[in-house]
């Protein structure tokens, strides 16, 4: 009886102890991994978030780039780093959703080292093709890419990307046969297409503005559900007669797992706030970004929804990137 009395009081305190933690929470500055070159759209919406968050933190919030190996770096420093919620990462598809599927190991485990926290953004892919292309519509694109048979050749931003899986899920459903030519960045990858190295490209609206602007490049479909408000007159890939389509990159907040709830649930709530001010949603919505938001629970239900889709794909085309 004793004994059991105890160790109520212990399993009491080490709650106090917790809820405590969590109110005191931060205490000092708070470190944010971006597993991608300073510059880059993750870049950009971790330093949105967190020019807000120091304020409401009353502490400094410093952004630290660690890109390389497709984002496993950062993450993996968000992985390995103390489970005190001073160390956040904000991951994306590729070292969460799409890394356990296309390699044989990993320096961590997203579902086990990792704790999602929150749904910070989405953005859609748009279908780019060259400005001369004679195809106007999906329909039409589709057609003019199957007479070209292997001559067909397409770019992406990556192996293993979003914007090479789209393409992929879109060969897929479309019955297209292409040829995959990966470039390091949206950069290099959209002027393949200017130039008619390859024919057509999925990527996010921003990264080809110059491009589009310049009329080397014309936009065919977007991969989201619903149009676009900031692109209203590009039909989406699922009303083009792909129903039920829909591609998105997406970003969120991480910590190592092991991370108080509480302090969890702090991060979580605080992000939100920040995610509902109107300077903040439109700055994102400008970047053509949709702003995300949510619980844990939510986030960590869409990854695991993301993970089961892709890794099909994943295994279907047989992409791996072990080196």
């Amino acid at each position: 009886m004793k004994k059991n009395y105890k160790l109520a009081m212990l399993l009491l305190a080490s709650v106090l102890a917790a809820g405590a933690w969590a109110q005191d929470w931060p205490a000092k500055p708070v470190r944010v991994i971006v597993p991608a070159p300073a510059g880059s759209s993750l870049d950009l919406i971790a330093r949105t978030l967190a020019d807000r968050l120091r304020v409401i933190w009353k502490q400094p919030v410093v952004i630290e780039t660690k890109a390389g190996a497709g984002g496993l770096i950062g993450m993996d420093t968000v992985a390995k780093a103390p489970h005190d919620g001073y160390t956040l990462g904000i991951g994306f598809n590729g070292p969460i959703a799409f890394g356990p599927y296309m390699y044989a190991r990993m320096p961590y485990v997203p579902s086990r080292d990792l704790v999602p926290i929150v749904l910070t953004t989405s953005q859609p892919n748009v279908l780019a093709v060259q400005a001369n292309n004679p195809a106007n519509t999906l329909p039409e694109f589709v057609e003019w890419a199957k007479k070209r048979g292997d001559k067909f050749s397409y770019a992406s931003v990556g192996a293993g990307s979003s914007s090479h899986l789209t393409m992929e899920l879109f060969r897929s459903v479309a019955h297209l046969e292409a040829v995959h030519v990966p470039y390091a960045g949206s950069p290099p990858a959209g002027l393949s297409l200017a130039a008619g190295d390859t024919q057509a490209l999925f990527a996010v609206a921003p990264a080809l503005l110059p491009l589009i602007q310049g009329q080397r490049v014309k936009l065919i479909a977007i991969t989201s559900a619903t149009r676009s408000e900031l692109m209203k007159d590009l039909p989406t890939v699922a009303e083009s007669g792909y129903a039920g389509f829909e591609a998105l990159a997406w970003n969120g907040f991480f910590a190592a797992s092991g991370t108080p709830p509480e302090v969890v649930r702090r991060i979580n709530a605080d992000v939100n706030e920040v995610l509902r001010e109107p300077a903040v949603r439109e700055l994102l919505a400008n970047q053509g970004l949709v702003v995300g938001g949510g619980s844990p629970e939510e986030f960590k239900a869409f990854i695991d929804s993301e993970g089961r889709k892709w890794g099909a794909i994943i295994a279907k085309v047989g992409i791996r990137l072990d080196q």
